[in-house]
């Protein structure tokens, strides 16, 4: 028995403001990067960093995408989909309307040549524990079958998938690491400078450390989007270059740090034009399992003891953040309310260390971007904490494409990074996995069969109220284990100039915006008009 789920009633998405008057088309907006000095690559497969999202988001589209006003994935490249009783199989209508940029229909075929790019590991794509789910994906990628078993092309425009556990692959699915290219797109050298997809802008250039431009795409299947006519993605990761564009009107939005966010709340005419939502991000020192001390539970613990997140929080990010209690953050359905963060105590700190045999302390090297808000600037904060209690740190600054390459890449004793844990609670937990690779996610190369049993318990699990149980009891799991420093959750503030409408508060990252519902209005200067 087959269950329709018709989702056309959700896929125009759009903010309360842009509904509220008719979109006016035309203009260019400059959208800012804000998150390093450079892209890392053109191929949005190839890297895990939400710098290169910004701008795959206007050229690229995933199966599904991401709903901020119903906080959930819908359908994107289908129009509907059927659903077996068991949960297992999705039978997906594909858009008979949606084609590439380069003039060529989207098929089946290039929806099962993409997921199959993902989950071969000779290409080491951080996309493919998000196609993990789908049945046949192990064998296909040990090399015991050629294609993936769970997926089959019924006809040109109908996709069957089948995964290997009754789970909403919408969670999986609505990342640009999973965008659907073209059947063969890669073989193509070109398409490494001059990407294609089925997005509602085109690329026109790239000039490396300083922005990506892209222009409307006339055949996008959505009647009357995009709005705008040009999107300039300018990289602009320092803050303060921000703040002086922004103030000039040079650019249209900018994403603030704790600094600018005080300022700018203090400013009558910038605090009118603030969107803030509470992201899914949670903000950690990672600890690698190859450093020896690194490794001891009670070490991890101790750091979290040592370390007095609180007054960081307050001090150093001026409020700009919500206090970590474990992976999962506040609006996670599998957040435990009743639990507690780690107490600031450097005796208990000293007490654990002592356990450890390290009583004498040890050192260890910390890598980590400028990032105000979870960068250097935090890490020497951390410093002379870890002093108190006889662990010395040598921070260790890199750029954040640099820092993307290493981390997954297993390349560091610590680091400190801003990694997605949510929207999907079994999804970020998935990240903690033992069998999930650390070029994907499981960047500190945990393995803990008690988490593990629970995971794939939680995977199982059709009951939903269960299963969120099960990864409640993983989550609390994981902060006993301590894998990393649990520094923060994320509040996320973006500035926007009186002209710009439709802005999505998106908790899953706000600097990522469907550039499709985004338009400006008259009061624009005349260098956007």
């Amino acid at each position: 028995m087959l269950t329709r789920l018709s989702l056309s009633a959700v896929l125009a998405l759009g903010s309360a403001a842009a509904l509220a008057e008719e979109p006016r088309t035309g203009g260019t907006l400059n959208f800012t990067a804000p998150y390093g000095a450079s892209f890392g690559t053109l191929d949005s497969h190839a890297t895990p960093t939400i710098q290169d999202e910004l701008f795959g988001l206007a050229i690229h589209r995933a199966m599904y995408k991401w709903d901020s006003e119903a906080s959930q994935p819908v359908l994107e490249l289908a129009t509907d989909v059927d659903v077996s009783e068991d949960g297992l199989t999705y039978t997906f209508h594909l858009r008979d309307n949606a084609v590439f940029h380069n003039g060529e229909p989207l098929t089946a075929d290039d929806v099962i040549w993409s997921y199959q790019r993902l989950a071969d590991p000779a290409n080491s794509l951080p996309g493919a524990r998000n196609v993990s789910m789908i049945a046949g994906v192990e064998e296909f990628a040990a090399g015991d079958a050629d294609e993936i078993s769970g997926l089959r092309a019924i006809d040109d425009h109908t996709l069957e998938m089948t995964l290997s556990a009754p789970v909403d692959p919408g969670f999986n699915l609505f990342r640009m690491t999973t965008a659907i290219y073209p059947a063969g797109a890669t073989d193509d050298a070109g398409f490494q400078t001059h990407p294609i997809g089925l997005g509602p802008f085109e690329f026109v250039e790239h000039l490396p450390g300083s922005r990506i431009v892209v222009e409307k795409f006339d055949d996008y299947y959505i009647d009357g989007q995009p709005y705008l006519d040009r999107v300039n993605i300018l990289v602009m990761g320092d803050a303060s270059a921000r703040d002086v564009a922004f103030r000039n009107q040079e650019i249209d939005v900018s994403i603030l740090g704790s600094t600018q966010y005080a300022a700018y709340q203090s400013d009558a005419s910038l605090s009118e034009n603030i969107l803030e939502v509470a992201e899914m991000f949670t903000r950690n020192v990672g600890f690698s399992a190859d450093v020896e001390p690194l490794a001891d539970m009670r070490v991890r613990q101790a750091i979290n003891h040592a370390i007095d997140s609180d007054l960081i929080i307050e001090r150093l990010l001026r409020g700009k953040a919500y206090r970590a209690t474990s992976w999962l953050p506040t609006t996670s359905p599998a957040f435990d309310e009743s639990a507690s963060p780690y107490e600031y105590d450097p005796e208990r700190a000293k007490e654990l260390l002592a356990e450890a045999g390290y009583a004498d302390g040890f050192s260890f090297t910390l890598t980590a971007t400028q990032n105000e808000s979870w960068g250097i600037p935090v890490v020497e904060a951390i410093i002379p904490m870890l002093a108190h209690v006889g662990i010395q740190v040598t921070a260790n600054p890199v750029e954040a494409s640099v820092l993307g390459q290493d981390v997954p890449g297993g390349n560091f004793e610590a680091y400190m990074w801003s990694n997605t844990s949510g929207p999907d609670p079994l999804a970020a937990m998935e990240c903690f996995y033992s069998r999930t690779p650390q070029s994907a996610c499981n960047y500190t190369a945990f393995d803990n069969a008690e988490f593990d049993a629970l995971w794939e318990q939680a995977r199982d699990e059709r009951d939903p109220e269960a299963r969120v149980d099960l990864l409640r009891e993983a989550n609390n799991l994981l902060q006993e284990q301590a894998p990393v420093w649990f520094f923060n959750y994320n509040k996320a503030v973006m500035a926007y100039q009186p002209w710009v409408h439709g802005l999505q508060a998106n908790a899953t990252e706000l600097a990522i915006q469907y550039y499709e519902d985004l338009w400006i209005d008259d009061s624009a200067p005349a260098s956007r008009q």
